[in-house]
């Protein structure tokens, strides 16, 4: 048993024992990384997680509350939410397009299209982990006029999964078999091995299959509907400029009473963090901006003399660096990044090691972040009683150096390191944002201490989280040594969408189009194997201790240097009521926003 698991077992035992209260243990384990679900099913006579809903209360008894404007700074560029591999994507779809369920504030599971969340219970969960039941509602038609089925859903699971297609969202249906048509309004899904992730696909969005059918497979790239969606959510389509514009209207068949409370809606892209915050707290231009990631002094002086607020939620997400596996310089099989190569520098464990060192997480997060982030060492987080040692890596610059010297990295005359006629010269890139810019100025003044001389390079936002197949500077592609970006978590509470990206199956290449998880290119087949257990283990301690394991083998490794874990930070109008939370999109919840 490893020491993960001895763990979470006295933890347990000291909630049957009554001296630490279920609440409590929940709270702890949430604040480690271990997620809602997976956290209470570790509990004896437990209540399923998805019998808990939030206290939020939709008040509106009418619709007709006018217009709605949110600022998405980063600009988004298609509306398939299958092939949208940036969060900022993902959010423009979502007035659109909508899930099964969605995850409210509390990480609880909430009915979107379905009728009621599923449980073991209602005898809707499969007590031997093989199958899930999930009923839909009756009343739900498509932007069209037409009715939402069964069909819908199976579809739905058949173009993300389509092996021609490489859609983003495949991930999401791992280890399904297959789903199967009940009757006009249920569907059973049914997995290839027992799992206990139970709702595997559950807040992927659905499109319609009248509409998508005729695009299945290879063709799944060119549906009309990437730019002009249509779907069941709370607003139809009028019009998109891609980086720039979306504008949608209330749908007038929307099957939430007396929702959407507005009537028109319109994203707008553009701009940056800073300026969109403004707009919101302080001019009042805008109802509410997306990821408003500024320094904390700055959002501080906006909310300071302005009438907005800027609204914090915990997530899992993880800011961090990743360093390249592969050659991003040689073209290998007409392809750059190609998992096949290896990196000239960040072969070496040394190099890896030195970069940990070279990182002052706690200066960043409370120069930069304050209350929007913590400082950590691990992708998947948790207290130091469960990291490995090899998962510490304290800012040292001292210990870089040496550790780079008894590699064999001598300094030139210039002081730049290097090896065997590599030069220790390396392109670290971002998105464009003032607070990354910062963290990549800082970064550039350590490594150079010790010999390394960094190329910063910053890529528009509505560009590098892009799917662009024809730009060299997504995140996907990944033409650089090095790269930064938020790793959300907003897949849903459980990890293990999370950590998928880094497995050898969900590497970026050239054949699915960049389009999946792992950037890096690091993959390892005892991580492939510990990651195999977790999608099978119904033993809920020993699940969370290969979670634990595998966290620890991504950060000793080192392609990987988590930097901050970061909240969800949003500027919210004066007036403007939002269910947010950090497991989902921000716009999740947006049918239930209102004026008041």
């Amino acid at each position: 048993m490893s020491q993960h698991e001895t763990l979470l077992h006295e933890l347990v035992h000291e909630v049957r024992a009554g001296r630490l209260a279920r609440r409590q243990f929940i709270a702890r384990l949430v604040a480690w990384g271990i997620e809602v679900p997976l956290a209470a099913a570790m509990l004896p006579d437990r209540a399923d997680a998805s019998d808990t809903s939030s206290d939020w209360v939709y008040k509106p008894s009418r619709r007709g509350g006018g217009h709605i404007g949110i600022l998405l700074w980063q600009g988004p560029t298609i509306l398939n939410p299958h092939f949208a591999t940036g969060t900022k994507d993902q959010e423009a779809c979502r007035p659109f397009y909508e899930p099964l369920a969605r995850y409210d504030a509390d990480g609880n599971l909430v009915p979107v299209l379905a009728a009621e969340i599923p449980s073991r219970r209602n005898g809707d969960i499969a007590a031997d982990g093989r199958s899930t039941i999930w009923k839909l509602k009756r009343d739900v038609v498509w932007h069209d006029g037409r009715p939402f089925t069964a069909d819908d859903v199976v579809f739905n699971w058949q173009y993300a999964t389509h092996p021609a297609a490489s859609a983003f969202t495949g991930g999401f249906f791992a280890n399904v078999r297959d789903i199967e048509k009940i009757d006009s309004h249920s569907v059973r899904v049914n997995f290839e091995r027992p799992t206990p992730i139970w709702s595997r696909g559950c807040n992927v969005p659905i499109v319609a299959r009248h509409v998508f059918e005729p695009h299945l497979g290879a063709r799944s790239g060119e549906v009309p509907a990437d730019v002009k969606p249509m779907g069941t959510g709370p607003y139809t389509f009028v019009s998109f400029r891609p980086g720039d514009l979306v504008v949608g209207q209330a749908n007038p068949r929307y099957h939430m009473a007396n929702r959407p409370y507005f009537d028109s809606l319109e994203i707008k892209g553009g701009g940056d963090a800073v300026s969109a915050a403004r707009a919101v707290v302080q001019s009042n231009e805008f109802d509410f901006a997306w990821n408003v990631l500024a320094e904390d002094d700055v959002l501080a002086a906006l909310q300071a003399n302005g009438t907005g607020r800027v609204v914090y939620r915990p997530t899992g997400n993880v800011e961090m660096i990743l360093l390249n596996a592969s050659d991003p310089w040689t073209d290998m099989e007409g392809e750059r990044s190609n998992p096949h190569s290896s990196h000239f520098a960040f072969s070496d464990p040394a190099v890896r090691q030195a970069f940990g060192h070279l990182i002052d997480r706690r200066g960043i997060e409370r120069h930069l972040f304050g209350r929007a982030a913590a400082a950590t060492f691990n992708v998947l987080n948790h207290p130091p009683e469960f990291d490995s040692i090899g998962t510490i890596a304290d800012f040292d610059i001292d210990r870089a150096n040496a550790v780079l010297e008894n590699a064999g990295w001598r300094r030139g005359s210039d002081g730049i390191r290097s090896r065997n006629g590599h030069r220790l010269h390396l392109l670290y890139q971002t998105s464009t944002n003032s607070a990354r810019q910062k963290i990549q100025a800082i970064v550039k003044h350590a490594c150079a201490k010790a010999g390394i001389e960094l190329e910063l390079k910053a890529v528009d936002a509505s560009v590098f989280f892009s799917s662009d197949p024809g730009s060299p500077d997504t995140f996907g592609k990944f033409y650089a040594d090095m790269e930064m970006y938020l790793a959300s978590r907003g897949g849903g509470t459980d990890p293990d969408r999370f950590m998928q990206q880094w497995t050898s199956w969900e590497i970026c290449r050239r054949s699915n189009g960049w389009l999946r998880q792992n950037k890096s290119r690091w993959h390892s087949p005892d991580y492939d194997r510990m990651f195999r257990d977790s999608e099978n283990e119904l033993d809920p301690v020993k699940r969370a201790a290969l979670f634990m394991q595998m966290n620890d083998l991504v950060c000793h490794t080192g392609h990987a240097i988590p930097i901050v874990t970061r909240a969800q930070v949003s500027a919210v109008g004066k007036d403007i009521q939002a269910p947010l939370s950090g497991w989902d999109l921000a716009l999740s919840g947006l049918h239930d926003w209102y004026r008041g």
